[in-house]
């Protein structure tokens, strides 16, 4: 077993220390909290990844439900009110919308470090943070306004009731990783990376709130932002594999680890944990070099985690649970006992006597008759068959000499086109940055839930201002004869071009050693490409050159723009 990290072990609220943030001695407390939007200290250990101010902190602002900012954001309801700033839920009167907003006194010594934290964090405009909308100075406040998710939870509720699913948790850990990567790439770090600051959206998107801004709040600083915020993404996805807390003390609900025993991997306390994600946790938690000897390097920045993670076998979702269908009953009428009344218990239901035979002399006359047509139309019936036998006998004999190989030309169909099987895939870069090569395998994994996509271009259909074209080389395993080729797209519009290249490798040196066997242009949701000639070919390149308009797409976290996203392909031949 490793050694336990103490870069980001929290000071428990409920340890019998006092916490980090109550130095001051002013702080207090509206209590715990109750929507999973809002942003607040709750009783359970706080997230602390770096050092943390211990300066004068000024008495807690007199405000009150009702009190109006900017004659625009009227207060609510206050969440929290800690170390001299107070947390609101309110309401944007302006837009009618809910927000959240943080106020503390101009004079508080973190206003400035939070004012730039908030204008920072609204400049990067990534949809997977919990966006800043406003941060203003004005008279004697300090406020930052933010987002509000009522339709959101808190990871923290999502572990109350037990760990998430394999499926739930890479997911969760490949968006939060990629997030983080974003934000440090843009110098922005959250340091205050807990359960309480990832939501999971109504459409299972994961969401990340108080970038940068928690931290300033509470005067965190580290001097490896980093490895501080790698190290709390591995505490994640520890936590929601095991239902518990990495560290000896308890937190945010969830139980912590045994004091002396040192960091057990997740798959050591809980059976069932995937092998692959118990991992990971061990390589973003123990970063500090101290790794069991079957682990591999640790990871220390969010950018090596987002790279392990796509070296992982992608996790599929659990099958649906197969309902059985209730036990088949038969009706009334199919019981026979349509029309009968029904019968008191114990009570054997008579049947119906059979009609009489016909055996009155009518009768007799009847069935006289109906013999005599039945042998007359059996006479009738082997005479005709006689004929016709005889006839085709004198016809076959004079045919013989005479037939052609026509008949053989008109029985002969054409074979339908089998479906060739995609053996491996890669982005085709035939100019500037990759779009999403991450997602390549999702556009033949057999489902339209998945997708790859491309950036979003400001001016169009046609993105050759910005490039050639973005696409996708196939390899189908062996030369194979192409006869079609079918692309779901996501975005339908006006319009996409989609154009179809036959390669003679995997990596081509350039567009212009391909050969182009085909091009469609359509502004449905499904483009399908026929060579104009027979093609014989191992690697395939799909090409889009042109794009519809669309708009903003929470569920690929894709801004409005000129875009295009491939669901599956397909290729038969």
């Amino acid at each position: 077993m490793a050694e336990r990290s103490t870069a980001a072990v929290d000071v428990a609220d409920n340890s019998g220390k006092q916490p980090l943030t109550a130095k001051a001695g002013q702080s207090t407390s509206d209590g715990v909290v109750k929507n999973p939007e809002l942003d607040t200290d709750s009783t359970e250990a706080q997230g602390n990844s770096g050092a943390e101010a211990t300066e004068t902190i000024s008495a807690p602002l007199e405000l009150h439900s009702g009190h109006k900012l900017a004659r625009r954001y009227r207060l609510e309801e206050c969440v929290t009110r800690l170390d001299g700033f107070s947390s609101w839920r309110a309401v944007d009167e302006k837009l009618r919308r809910a927000v959240g907003v943080h106020i503390l006194p101009a004079k508080h010594p973190r206003a400035r470090a939070v004012l730039a934290a908030a204008r920072a964090a609204a400049l990067l405009g990534d949809p997977r943070f919990v966006q800043v909308l406003d941060a203003v100075e004005e008279n004697d406040f300090v406020y930052v306004v933010h987002e509000w998710l009522p339709d959101a939870t808190e990871l923290t509720a999502l572990l109350a009731t037990g760990p998430l699913e394999p499926h739930d948790a890479y997911q969760m850990v490949s968006q939060i990783a990629s997030a983080m990567a974003a934000a440090h790439r843009d110098g922005l770090a959250h340091l205050r990376l807990n359960p309480n600051a990832v939501l999971r959206t109504s459409t299972g998107q994961w969401r990340i709130r108080g970038l940068a801004v928690n931290a300033a709040l509470r005067g965190i600083t580290s001097d490896t932002p980093q490895r501080t915020d790698t190290e709390a993404i591995g505490a994640l996805l520890y936590a929601a594999l095991t239902q518990r807390w990495p560290y000896e003390s308890d937190a945010y609900g969830l139980t912590g680890l045994p004091k002396d025993v040192g960091l057990v991997a997740p798959d050591q306390v809980r059976a069932g944990v995937h092998r692959g994600l118990s991992e990971l946790a061990m390589r973003a938690l123990v970063n500090d070099g101290a790794t069991a000897s079957r682990h591999e390097s640790p990871c220390t920045t969010p950018e090596e985690l987002v790279k392990a993670i796509g070296e992982m076998p992608r996790i599929r979702p659990p099958e649906p649970a197969f309902t059985a269908p209730p036990e088949y009953q038969r009706t009334t009428y199919q019981q026979g006992t349509y029309g009968r009344p029904a019968a008191g218990p114990g009570v054997t239901q008579p049947l119906a006597p059979p009609p009489p035979p016909l055996q009155s002399r009518t009768g007799k006359a009847l069935k006289w008759a109906v013999s005599a047509l039945l042998i007359a139309a059996l006479g009738l019936g082997s005479w005709q068959l006689a004929e016709a036998l005889m006839g085709r006998g004198e016809k076959q004999k004079d045919t013989d000499n005479t037939q052609t190989q026509d008949s053989g030309d008109k029985n002969t169909n054409k074979a339908n086109p089998k479906p060739i099987k995609i053996e491996g895939a890669q982005e085709f870069v035939a100019k500037g940055d990759a779009q999403h090569p991450r997602d390549v395998g999702t556009t033949y994994d057999g489902t339209t839930s998945t997708f790859w996509r491309t950036r979003s271009f400001d001016e169009g259909p046609s993105i050759a201002s910005y490039k050639i074209g973005v696409g996708i080389m196939y390899d189908l395993g062996s030369a194979q004869k192409l006869d079609t080729a079918t692309i779901g797209l996501r975005y339908g519009g006006d319009h996409t071009t989609v154009e179809l290249y036959a390669a003679d490798s995997l990596t081509p040196p350039s567009l212009d050693s391909m050969k182009r066997i085909g091009q469609v242009t359509t502004s449905g949701t499904t483009a399908t490409v026929k060579p104009g000639k027979p093609v014989k070919t191992r690697y395939v390149l799909v090409w889009l050159t042109a794009m519809p308009p669309s708009g903003y797409d929470a569920a690929a976290y894709s801004k409005a723009g000129y875009k295009q996203a491939i669901t599956e392909v397909g290729f038969t031949g």
